[in-house]
């Protein structure tokens, strides 16, 4: 059964890069963050994909819970993190942020995606936490 959830996620993994390239291909780089997101948002959903935008993801600290603003930008099926970026280059710093979210999220996939390139591919970075998600 577990392999059955990797399958369908590997899928999933392949709709959202496909649908990042059409974006990509159809408006190149160099745009704000938040046009490639409502553009993959739209692409995803017209495949039928459950997304959300800008999801809500409060923190749960010694046994408090922290609604810090903390927002995934877009949340795929309930199981992948989509981490947008249009910057100059990926930092450290990114791959931190979408590992922490995906850590506090408790998802074992996650992307991140930097519209700001020539070749989409060089900007993309998948995530995986391969089972090591605390629970």
């Amino acid at each position: 059964m577990e392999s059955r959830n990797h399958e369908k996620e590997e899928e999933l993994m392949k709709t959202i890069y496909q649908c990042a390239l059409k974006v990509h291909s159809t408006l190149g780089p160099g745009l704000l963050e938040s046009i490639y997101e409502t553009c993959l948002f739209h692409e995803l959903t017209k495949r039928g994909v459950l997304v959300e935008r800008q999801k809500s993801l409060p923190i749960k600290y010694d046994g408090i819970v922290i609604d810090s603003g903390l927002r995934l930008d877009l949340f795929v099926e309930r199981e992948i993190i989509v981490e947008l970026k249009s910057v100059d280059f990926l930092a450290p710093v990114h791959q931190a942020q979408i590992l922490t979210y995906m850590k506090l999220a408790k998802k074992e996939f996650g992307y991140l995606i930097n519209f700001n390139e020539k070749l989409l591919r060089n900007g993309v970075k998948r995530f995986t936490l391969k089972g090591n998600i605390p629970q």
